[in-house]
């Protein structure tokens, strides 16, 4: 696919085929999705706008209007995203009048009426959060990535982000006790058991559902773009070579860069022209890789970025 093909924009009235991938689409993504094709999206992720924050170029939508205003989105997303597929949402409640407000927990109990199922919570932990003082809080340093289905059948490759076990296991699996040697049940009866020993042998674990990564992105030109680990841990989680993504909110392109560094085909929806033209630009010269195995291996390769380094390496399971 030439340059020129991958950076082709779309009228959502001008689509030339049942599903527009590898483009940007710039529209509002309530009009837009409803063009898309039903079942036809593997993963959805997404940072929509937040609640009456960043209003250039965006139009800030009230705090108190944020769930009325993301629920048919929401519900063509649902219509879009295939039965065994995932959504994962990128969002964080604002603090006003010296409280959290709630529309983010509002949120989740109206997709769960909506027939989306709430599987898990991540937490992206900015290990570089911006500072700040607040006379009734600190700065944030998290921020949620919730992970909706429309089925219990979702797919999900666990160990396509395995890492590595982590140099707290060369000396202690070297002198193993007895009681290390069997399941030893927690002595307070909170009915959590051990057994160290299951770790001999092992190079690479499961993380947990907290990623460490900063904040750092190459999109110096986006005000609110999270960075490419994010998306391609993702991508990586949800989705194999082939499968397709959608970022309705696409803004800079990070989504799209993710899917297209991974093999995976992307959809992007924009409504800002100049950050559709900041995709685009961004999207010509991420390389296509040539075969599945370098795409989602665990093999060196896995770390696409010093920030993914520092994760791998960094908090793992002990």
């Amino acid at each position: 696919m030439t340059k020129s093909q991958n950076s082709k924009v779309a009228s959502p009235l001008q689509l030339s085929q049942p599903l527009p991938i590898d483009q940007i689409i710039e529209g509002d993504a309530s009009e837009v999705l409803k063009s898309l094709p039903d079942s036809s999206i593997d993963l959805i992720v997404t940072s929509p706008p937040y609640a009456n924050n960043r209003k250039s170029p965006y139009i800030g939508v009230p705090v108190g209007q944020y769930v009325e205003w993301f629920l048919p989105i929401a519900d063509q997303l649902h219509r879009v995203l295939k039965p065994d597929g995932s959504f994962i949402l990128n969002i964080k409640e604002r603090a006003i009048d010296w409280e959290r407000q709630t529309y983010v927990i509002e949120l989740i109990l109206a997709l769960k009426k909506r027939q989306w199922l709430w599987i898990e919570e991540y937490i992206w932990h900015k290990s570089n959060s911006y500072p700040g003082k607040w006379p009734n809080r600190f700065r944030d340093a998290w921020e949620r990535c919730l992970h909706f289905a429309k089925n219990k059948g979702f797919r999900m490759y666990q160990d396509k982000v395995m890492i590595p076990r982590g140099k707290w296991a060369n000396g202690r699996l070297t002198s193993l006790s007895e009681v290390d040697k069997v399941r030893d049940e927690s002595r307070v009866g909170s009915g959590f058991s051990k057994n160290v020993s299951n770790w001999i042998g092992r190079d690479l674990v499961y993380p947990t559902n907290v990623l460490y990564n900063s904040t750092e992105s190459s999109n110096k030109q986006h005000s609110a773009a999270f960075p490419i680990y994010l998306p391609k841990w993702f991508i990586r989680l949800f989705t194999e070579p082939g499968d397709v993504v959608l970022d309705p909110f696409i803004g800079s392109g990070t989504t799209a860069r993710a899917a297209k560094t991974l093999g995976r085909h992307y959809v992007g929806i924009e409504i800002s022209h100049a950050y559709c033209k900041l995709a685009r630009k961004s999207l010509e010269d991420v390389p296509t890789p040539k075969t599945a195995s370098n795409v989602n291996g665990h093999n060196p390769g896995l770390a696409d970025s010093p920030h993914e380094t520092v994760y791998e390496q960094y908090r793992y399971g002990g």
